[in-house]
């Protein structure tokens, strides 16, 4: 199960913080910024790679608050700025756009729970209802943001709400089958649970230690297949700006469909139960 976390596809504030730090490239980070550039709007460069290994992942779209919505006393704060800072609109057209892209070419666009909304039914719905207008269609599942979840009440909002599944309990910084190899059924009926195998957060840098990311993902792959194991992989667009991370990624999703023997389901599954997103053969 491939899935993408879409949390900031713009870069914004990063380009000044980067100029900062990295003195010896601070034009580069500094001219990221222009709007000709975009170097974290990687939707066409995902969908191409899929298209053609033949596979569809999952998109799971966020309706954060900005950080001047927040109250005055935060607006300086670190923490503050890591959770709000940066964020996109429902109603950019460019976005809107791109997720009736996703949609109508047969990747799954679900919803990307805000930070405050594991425990928060009220707000799950409005943020569900934000997606689901502009794809014009029910989205059955998703994954919270930052892995923020309160278990089991984020999990009986979502079932409350009409989604089928929730995919967000995992770590960003350990991969493994660390909650089994399969998915979870919490309330012994249809809402699952895919527990995450690995984000990108979790591997080597690619851009450092290549062999070595591509490595560990070849053997949770391996170790999937020997097990039978429902695996799930995170990667955010926005970490695919580089050649290598792509490059990762890529070798990660052609290595799954080519075990398509136990990775096997539909992009977009139509069914009365559920409709779940796969790296594996359509149908």
């Amino acid at each position: 199960m491939l899935t993408h976390d879409v949390d900031r596809p713009y870069k914004t504030y990063q380009a000044p913080y980067y100029a900062l730090r990295d003195t010896e490239n601070w034009l580069h980070h500094l001219t990221s910024m222009l709007p000709s550039r975009e170097p974290y709007w990687q939707f066409e460069t995902v969908m191409r790679l899929e298209e053609s290994l033949g596979v569809r992942s999952a998109f799971y779209f966020l309706s954060e608050q900005r950080l001047w919505e927040r109250p005055a006393r935060e607006w300086l704060s670190p923490r503050a700025w890591r959770l709000y800072a940066g964020r996109y609109s429902l109603s950019d057209a460019a976005i809107r756009e791109v997720v009736n892209d996703l949609d109508d070419g047969g990747w799954e666009v679900g919803l990307h729970g805000s930070y405050n909304s594991p425990d928060d039914r009220d707000r799950l719905e409005r943020e569900l209802t934000a997606i689901e207008d502009v794809l014009d269609d029910d989205v059955v599942g998703g994954r919270q943001h930052y892995l923020h979840l309160s278990v089991p009440e984020t999990w009986r909002h979502y079932r409350a709400l009409g989604l089928r599944y929730d995919a967000s309990l995992g770590s960003s910084m350990v991969a493994g089958f660390t909650h089994g190899y399969g998915l979870k059924r919490p309330f012994d009926d249809e809402f699952v649970v895919f527990p995450l195998t690995v984000m990108e957060n979790a591997l080597p840098d690619p851009g450092e230690q290549f062999d070595e990311a591509l490595a560990t993902c070849e053997n949770l792959l391996e170790e999937a297949e020997q097990n039978g194991a429902v695996m799930s992989v995170l990667w955010h667009p926005e970490c695919s700006a580089s050649t290598t991370s792509r490059g990762t990624a890529g070798s990660t999703a052609g290595s799954s469909k080519r075990r398509s023997n136990w990775a096997r389901g539909s992009a977009r599954q139509q069914s009365s139960t559920r409709r779940l997103s796969w790296t594996g053969p359509r149908g």
